[in-house]
């Protein structure tokens, strides 16, 4: 006997029984194409040879969630796209971690490559959740722009985001264990090139890893230095974010470090005389009457947690907020410092030191000045479902 239903995506559902066992057939769709092991109805037999749903929530991998530290970890799927004769394959989730490219690739011969970085929560309701993913997906397409790379469409980025962190749920951080789920969106020119022009093709990928907090235990105030090396060139690519961009400032990032500092602050290349940001944070300043300084430049990234951050606190806490461009100058009138970004959200800064000059904030070494505290609570708050958004930033996965 053979009845038919309609199952998942209203493809065509058969009940065949057989005696008194009943059995279900339905093409295996919307699945990694190398994993045809799952069951793609999403119905199971029951007792009796009835369809039952089946409880799709992942169980999470059994790892020690408050301890894991900040570094890769392998996990199960990340997303696939290739880009070929003029235009993006449909692309597809995939088991295998590892890039097999041509020797002579764009991306291995000229650096032609740009990525991206954010983060899924769980929330204290239990869902998973991503923090304003579409900005990502915008600042993306910018840079490709930037460095003549075909741009990926933000519905597709979106889609892919989501069927990667729905694919890896396993590995998603459970609510109140400090841990999130890191998501590396990227794009490389893939295609061999041994002239300087643009490569013809690109792959653009997606890996997810978990990862504990930034600061464990907190975060305690850091010593930066004013470097010596430039970040970025005037007119140059220091607005986009491109792997490149972060190589270039490994080697000051390295002697910092030698030197017994935390961090670095860029000045600006033409004059040196005005702050730029860090090898990958923008700078945060208080003033001792309370008002929100950033710094404004055109080489400087624009990050998506700082213009979170200034709209925080114009519109949460009531701050006025001031975009401007900050000599290295006036750093002593301030009252607070911080350095903002995916990883940490901020990092509270309790001394400048500019070549043997030491400028050390009223806000001290101990913990976080009282605004960017507050700047940092709410805006977690928000993230992790305490405080209501603004509409549009919590984007729910599950």
């Amino acid at each position: 006997m053979k009845h038919m239903y309609r199952g998942i995506e209203n493809q065509p559902l058969i009940f065949r029984t057989v005696g008194s066992i009943m059995f279900i057939n339905q093409s295996i769709t919307n699945l990694p194409a190398d994993d045809k092991t799952a069951n793609a109805s999403g119905y199971r037999i029951g007792v009796h040879g009835k369809p039952e749903m089946e409880d799709k929530t992942m169980e999470k991998k059994n790892l020690d969630w408050g301890n894991i530290g900040f570094s890769y970890v392998t996990t199960d799927y990340r997303y696939v796209s290739n880009y070929k004769d003029g235009k993006w394959d449909e692309g597809t989730l995939t088991k295998d971690p590892n890039v097999v490219i041509n020797e002579c690739a764009g991306i291995l011969q000229y650096c032609q490559e740009c990525f991206e970085g954010l983060k899924a929560y769980t929330t204290e309701d239990g869902s998973i959740v991503t923090f304003r993913p579409d900005l990502n997906a915008e600042r993306m397409m910018d840079s490709c722009a930037r460095l003549e790379m075909p741009q990926f469409p933000k519905e597709r980025f979106m889609e892919a985001l989501d069927k990667v962190v729905k694919a890896n749920e396993a590995w998603v951080p459970p609510y109140g264990s400090g841990a999130t789920l890191y998501i590396r969106p990227y794009m490389f020119a893939s295609g061999p090139v041994i002239g300087v022009k643009p490569s013809n093709e690109y792959q653009f990928r997606i890996l997810v890893t978990p990862v504990g907090p930034y600061f464990k235990g907190g975060a305690k105030p850091i010593t930066i230095c004013v470097s010596d090396f430039d970040r970025a060139a005037p007119h140059g690519t220091g607005h986009v974010k491109a792997g490149l961009n972060y190589a270039m400032s490994l080697h000051a990032h390295e002697v910092a470090h030698a030197n017994g500092f935390d961090e670095n602050m860029f000045l600006d290349p033409a004059t040196r005389t005005y702050v730029e940001e860090t090898g990958g944070a923008n700078f945060l300043f208080v003033t001792k009457d309370g008002e929100l300084v950033t710094p404004k430049s055109d080489s400087i990234l624009p990050s998506i947690t700082r213009r979170s951050l200034v709209y925080v606190a114009e519109n949460y806490l009531g701050l006025k907020v001031t975009q401007r461009p900050v000599k290295l100058s006036e750093l002593g009138d301030f009252a607070e410092c911080g350095l903002c970004g995916t990883a940490a959200v901020i990092s509270p800064v309790g001394k400048v030191v500019d070549h043997g000059k030491e400028i050390c904030f009223p806000s001290g070494m101990e913990k976080m000045g009282p605004t960017i505290q507050k700047l940092y609570d709410t805006l977690t708050g928000i993230q992790m479902g305490k405080i209501e958004a603004p509409e549009g930033w919590i984007h729910k996965i599950k």
